[in-house]
């Protein structure tokens, strides 16, 4: 191979790896960035028709996303620098799908765009919400799963105000929950998240489940607590 071909594939890996990164590849743990993110809604409805969120729903669920995300819930929410522009939505209607079944199958088969595009699914399943991670590695499934009852205006009680999506979209972005590590200095690698040993249930104001300093996050998204009680990120959290 001569020196003029030697460059030509170094330049054709360079811009492959550009295009790559441009896209969200290669994300190292715990690194996150500020950008705007498109988000691509697959309405994964039975053939009955449950399931089928009106578009108004999806709109209102894409304006949590950047309320909660820009900090706009409380004056202690630290805004991350991200923000989410609806993409793209498509309607299946497929009993397994819609429960949830084959998940890995219909998500290859569904999801758009690149890495740095946020993918919701919303089925019905017996939890609230399911995300990778961003050092996964597998792109073909990438995104999260959400239960379509969580969107604004759904039936899950406590639960319907659209902030099961954001606390996935945390995970997606690289976040652990309040409670990872339970009591610990180490925690969930959030400098200023209190230590806490167990996820919260409803709004319990003044918890304090761990012998360490602070009371329990229990407003912070990535804690359990119910969608009328989460109103932030903490600043650590949305500098990464």
């Amino acid at each position: 191979m001569t020196a003029v071909d030697i460059a030509v594939v170094e330049k054709k890996t360079k811009d492959l790896l550009a295009k790559r990164r441009a896209e969200g590849y290669y994300v190292p743990k715990g690194a996150l960035a500020t950008a705007t993110v498109p988000v691509h809604v697959h309405v994964m409805a039975a053939a009955n028709g449950t399931g089928n969120v009106t578009d108004q729903q999806i709109s209102q669920q894409i304006a949590v996303l950047n309320q909660t995300f820009g900090g706009q819930e409380s004056s202690q929410a630290a805004n991350t620098g991200f923000t989410f522009q609806l993409a793209s939505v498509d309607r299946y209607f497929n009993d397994r799908w819609h429960r949830d079944e084959q998940s890995s199958t219909y998500r290859a088969k569904t999801r758009k765009g690149g890495m740095n595009a946020l993918n919701i699914w919303l089925v019905d399943f017996s939890y609230l919400g399911i995300a990778t991670f961003p050092w996964g590695g597998n792109a073909k499934i990438d995104g999260i799963r959400v239960n379509y009852g969580s969107l604004p205006g759904g039936d899950i009680a406590n639960y319907d105000l659209g902030e099961t999506a954001t606390h996935e979209a945390g995970h997606w972005l690289g976040l652990y929950h309040t409670f990872q590590g339970g009591c610990t200095t180490k925690n969930d690698e959030v400098a200023d998240t209190p230590a806490q040993s167990s996820p919260t249930e409803g709004c319990p104001e003044g918890r304090d489940s761990c012998n360490l300093p602070g009371l329990d996050p229990i407003y912070n998204y990535m804690d359990y607590s119910y969608d009328s009680c989460y109103n932030q990120f903490s600043p650590a959290r949305a500098s990464g």
